[in-house]
């Protein structure tokens, strides 16, 4: 089989070699179509045209101001869940490209993974979901189905946006096979459009999945270093940037904080996305997949990091985890969070009058369930500047 990847031999560094057409990729000619037949169109692929339906959709333009970690307001130069979902696509179409995927569809699960996010990040989502707790919680992944499929109203003819099957499969799946107990959102959407739940998704969306990691280990050091949660001299006992870190001070000797610093990204992203070409090229060969359908159904994902490296990566997790997420300045932030999220579902659910009016004829009728799923929906789509206006104007009273 001819690889689109060459990997020199006994080097954890892979090189791109010339980029062909994987056998193992998702190819749109091949696709599995949309739930809603549609007329092909003369200029672009099907995926192409998923990719573009996500990037014009509401529910992207909302990323813009929705957290990653730190409120919106907090400083222009933090990722919010748009930037973050950009440099997403950017790292995965690199390793689209050297692995002969289709990039258009690598991009489009990168661009659309973060959809069903609410406002306030991880913070707004716990709140959200012990809100819904009696009626059914609150999941991003399945709340991004559901903008997917049912809450984007632009087109005539259909809910959502009509995407590929695999455009879908890969936005639910993109983390892995779903077991168990499902959330409401997936289970009702599957039993009339089977993803095939119980397989991995294509190469593509094991793409997106991983460079998802790979940008926010990344960049989430970069944002905490700016914020001042942890400093570089912090980052000397942590695997990779420490490392590389060292290496840059002792090259450059003098170098200001703000380069280097710079500098530590862009190698920490390099040595990232280098290891999973990698493993994913020896995983390949040990497959010999002919076909995409050959991928999903493999036992384990066919695109990862070594096991040396993804100890690394669990441990850069770890001091996110502990100088990070849970830094004081950052839970004073989510713990407003959650207040304005729980006090917006309440007042909502009770009064349904304050609903915009197509939110009203929405829950209109409906038993008190769909009605909490109803204001679920609508505060999940909710940007941080615009729920914290909303808290502002219904709850707190003027002079």
């Amino acid at each position: 089989m001819t690889w689109p990847l060459s990997v020199e031999s006994g080097s954890k560094a892979a090189r791109p070699g010339r980029a062909v057409p994987a056998a193992f990729a998702c190819r749109p000619e091949a696709s599995r179509g949309r739930r809603v037949a549609e007329p092909a169109s003369a200029l672009r692929s099907d995926f192409q045209r998923d990719r573009d339906r996500v990037i014009h959709s509401t529910a992207f333009r909302r990323l813009k101001h929705k957290t990653q970690v730190f409120l919106a307001h907090e400083s222009d130069h933090y990722r919010t869940r748009l930037t973050h979902s950009l440099e997403v696509a950017q790292i995965a179409r690199t390793l689209a490209r050297a692995l002969g995927l289709d990039e258009d569809l690598t991009e489009c699960v990168s661009l659309a993974h973060d959809l069903g996010h609410t406002c306030f990040g991880h913070a707004g989502e716990e709140a959200l979901d012990a809100a819904m707790e009696p009626y059914g919680g609150f999941d991003h992944n399945a709340q991004t189905l559901r903008v997917l499929t049912k809450l984007e109203c632009r087109h005539i003819g259909f809910d959502g946006l009509n995407l590929t099957w695999e455009s879908l499969e890969g936005v639910v799946k993109h983390n892995g096979p779903l077991a168990g107990p499902l959330p409401a959102a997936i289970s009702e959407y599957v039993a009339g459009h089977d993803l095939e739940l119980s397989t991995f998704p294509g190469a593509e969306a094991q793409v997106a999945a991983i460079s998802d990691d790979i940008a926010y280990n990344a960049h989430d050091l970069d944002d905490g270093l700016r914020a001042e949660l942890f400093s570089v001299g912090d980052l000397a006992g942590v695997p990779l940037a420490g490392p590389i870190y060292a290496a840059i001070v002792a090259e450059h000797p003098g170098l200001e904080p703000g380069r280097a610093i710079g500098e530590l990204v862009r190698r920490m992203v390099g040595a990232m996305v280098g290891d999973a070409l990698a493993e994913t090229c020896r995983r390949l060969s040990q497959a010999q997949p002919g076909s995409a359908d050959d991928i999903r159904r493999l036992r384990h994902p066919v695109v990862a990091f070594s096991r040396e490296f993804g100890h690394q990566m669990a441990a850069i997790k770890g001091f996110l985890f502990e100088r990070m997420y849970r830094h004081h300045r950052v839970n004073a932030m989510t713990s407003r969070a959650r207040r304005v999220v729980r006090a917006l579902f309440d007042l909502y659910l009770d009064e349904p009058n304050l609903l915009p009016p197509e939110w009203q004829r929405r829950s209109a009728l409906a038993d008190r369930s769909r009605m909490a799923r109803a204001v679920a929906d609508y505060i999940a789509g909710m940007t941080d500047n615009f729920a914290l206006q909303e808290y502002r104007r219904l709850f707190e009273v003027e002079a």
